[in-house]
């Protein structure tokens, strides 16, 4: 009579699958998996220190550097080390707890980061459009300030997603085809009604990325009026060239996480070892390229950086 067994108190774990199909490279993959995540984890530690050490660095932007150094670690930290562990020693178990509060984290980091990318999007139209009032606008009081709003946002917003799950019945089979429990797929191992969790799911990414690219969009609107004022074109290229670091970040994170959620609630047409792939990849490569790109496009940073990287 039993045909679905359902356990919401059993201790029984979640099977992370890792990358379906592709069980037998796990070892080849977690090469450039955890080259990535060193490599990442090193930038933005190492910017973190410089910024910290350099009195001359204790400025806006590059608080709000520290902020996305910050949002970097804690994404691909909350991912790696488990999904190494099924790569490398074949570790899949994780228990409801553990599978729920990695849930909290990820999203509640990915909120966050969006928010950081906003507040820096507003520090350049301030320093584009009112610049003798950039300091006094954009303190560095104000923006941990920002910071905390962000943060406070991000984590009600997202709390209310594993809360819903932990109240659903699980079914007996709990293996998830992923490296991580991503939302979507954890709601999807339940044997009861979803509805009120995949639409709470659905409408915080509206909410949280449709707002948070509508006031970056605003920003640079007002950049590019405010830019097609000036007569010079070379001045043009130079106002626009601010931009450009904060342009790459902001396209990396949006374009990868846009299309990973959707693919997740929409692309049953995708392989899902592509989809799986894709998705650790959108929480590896950015952390990892960020205080590149940054580093490479701001002067003051990147001699500062060589001071400390080029000692003998």
């Amino acid at each position: 009579m039993a045909a679905f067994n359902l356990t919401p108190s059993e201790p029984s774990p979640f099977i992370l699958m890792g990358i379906p199909g592709l069980d037998a490279a796990h070892i080849w993959i977690s090469i450039p998996f955890s080259t990535f995540y060193i490599i990442g984890l090193f930038g933005n530690f190492m910017l973190l220190f410089v910024i910290g050490k350099e009195q001359t660095l204790h400025k806006q932007m590059h608080l709000l550097l520290c902020m996305l150094a910050l949002t970097d670690i804690g994404m691909s930290t909350s991912v790696m080390p488990k999904a190494l562990c099924i790569f490398w020693f074949n570790m899949k178990g994780i228990t409801l707890g553990g599978c729920l509060t990695q849930m909290f984290f990820i999203h509640t980091v990915s909120a966050m980061q969006s928010a950081v990318l906003v507040t820096m999007a507003f520090d350049r139209y301030v320093a584009i459009c009112n610049p003798l009032r950039h300091g006094t606008i954009l303190t560095n009081a104000r923006i941990a300030k920002l910071g905390l709003v962000g943060l406070t946002r991000a984590v009600l917003f997202i709390l209310p997603m594993p809360l819903l799950l932990s109240r659903q019945p699980f079914c007996a089979n709990r293996i998830i085809p992923h490296t991580y429990c991503e939302h979507m797929a954890v709601a999807k191992m339940s044997c009861g009604d979803i509805t009120v969790s995949r639409t709470y799911g659905l409408v915080i990414a509206i909410v949280v990325n449709g707002s948070d690219l509508t006031l970056i969009a605003l920003s640079y609107g007002l950049i590019i009026r405010a830019v097609l004022k000036i007569a010079s074109k070379e001045a043009h290229l130079k106002t626009l060239n601010t931009c450009t670091a904060h342009i790459c970040v902001m396209l990396m994170f949006y374009t990868p996480s846009l299309f990973s959620y959707l693919t997740h609630r929409f692309g049953q047409g995708i392989a899902s070892h592509v989809h799986v792939t894709f998705a650790n990849f959108y929480l590896l490569v950015p952390p990892m390229l960020n205080p590149i790109i940054y580093g490479a496009k701001t002067k003051e940073l990147r001699d500062k950086v060589g001071k400390y990287t080029c000692r003998r």
